[in-house]
């Protein structure tokens, strides 16, 4: 998923759900810093580099791809872009085949019960983080959130999905790799990552393959995954993108305490359902940004229009507050948040008797006592 429905999307779902104005733009402030907590954004801080939510183009390029590196990158991508749906799903095949096959994305699995459920009662930058992660089920469903050309490859057989005048056309999509060049949607052609025959290299992270497709809302296609054992998947974005829109919703009426639980496969439909129409016409509109259309429906409902994403807008709070009280800053929050995330999730695949992110740090429930001590030995290590 883009800004458009990270950052402006989640503000209205949170407003929706019962947040004041004030309260959703912390929390979709939040959403979106998930795209840009990068090692170098927290170098920049001086704040933990383990809170890395995510990883530039140039930080990935660069990575290592041995036992460690990998580790590194499965924590980041699978913690808060892919997270895993079944991590104890059946499935034919050796075991290194077995444990990337369980990181595959989907919705609705016990790890977003789980991401939800931390983030209650806790800030709400923790509340922001969440609704990333969960949204992101949906957008990124059948993709694994590690290097694998086995599990993330596309193959050739894929199609996209249009409204004819005598109803839908497929047309095969071109993929490119210049990534100079915008997605072209009037003629098909998309950027995507660069075909690499290693199994473990950075190009076969994600959705790379697939380019921008499962990024934008409008868009319906079909593709025989690595994986499927030439079984066809059908990716409706612009319905699934409307379930996560009311998942969202459903999840911070249950973290404000609207609701007493959160369950799988539970929507707030009935909340949303006075601007149904108006936010699937904007899930439905051809567009490679849909910031705009957002930011109107936003007005609309909320009688005000986020400012623009900065990821600078807290830094000099940070950075200027002394090392005491920088967990009491608004990116203190959401480092904490991040880190919470990351070692549970960390935690569950690595009980699960999957190592592909790593090997656990947790022992116990108190999940930040835990990661604060980590953080501190690694930065007593990098110090050497």
């Amino acid at each position: 998923m883009q800004a458009d429905f990270h950052y402006y999307a989640t503000y209205i779902a949170a407003y929706i759900a019962g947040y004041s104005h004030e309260e959703s733009l912390e929390i979709c402030y939040s959403a979106q810093l998930v795209d840009a907590c990068t090692v170098t954004f927290l170098m920049g801080i001086g704040a933990p580099l383990i809170a890395a939510t995510t990883q530039l183009q140039l930080e990935l390029a660069d990575a290592s791809t041995d036992v460690l590196g990998l580790q590194d990158i499965t924590r980041i991508w699978s913690s808060f872009h892919f997270l895993p749906r079944d991590l104890y799903a059946e499935v034919d095949g050796n075991r290194f085949y077995r444990n990337k096959y369980r990181l595959i994305c989907g919705p609705n699995g016990d790890l977003v019960v789980d991401t939800v459920n931390l983030a209650k009662g806790k800030s709400l930058q923790a509340v922001g983080i969440a609704m990333h992660v969960l949204a992101d089920t949906w957008a990124h469903r059948t993709f694994a959130g590690t290097p694998s050309l086995v599990i993330n490859n596309v193959g050739f057989q894929f199609r996209e999905v249009l409204d004819g005048p005598d109803g839908t056309i497929e047309r095969p999509v071109k993929f490119t790799h210049n990534a100079t060049q915008p997605d072209n949607l009037e003629d098909g052609i998309y950027v995507n990552s660069l075909f690499q025959s290693n199994e473990n290299s950075v190009m076969n992270l994600g959705h790379g393959r697939a380019g921008h497709l499962p990024d934008y809302s409008f868009m319906r296609y079909r593709y025989l995954p690595s994986w499927g054992k030439y079984e066809e998947v059908f990716k409706d974005n612009p319905t699934e993108y409307y379930h996560a829109f009311c998942q969202m919703v459903y999840a911070m009426q249950y973290l404000r305490g609207v609701r007493p639980t959160f369950e799988k496969d539970q929507y707030a439909f009935e909340a949303v359902e006075p601007w149904r129409q108006e936010i699937q016409a904007i899930l439905n509109k051809r567009q490679l940004n849909a910031c705009e259309d957002w930011k109107l429906l936003g007005e609309t409902i909320t009688g005000y229009i986020p400012p623009e994403f900065d990821n600078e807008t807290y830094r000099m709070e940070y950075r200027g507050t002394r090392e005491a009280h920088k967990s009491e800053t608004f990116l203190g929050k959401f480092v904490d948040a991040a880190m919470r995330q990351k070692a549970m999730v960390t935690n569950r695949i690595y009980v699960s008797g999957n190592r592909l992110a790593g090997i656990s740090i947790t022992e116990d429930n108190n999940i930040l006592t835990k990661v604060r001590r980590f953080v501190r030995n690694a930065t007593a290590h990098e110090r050497g």
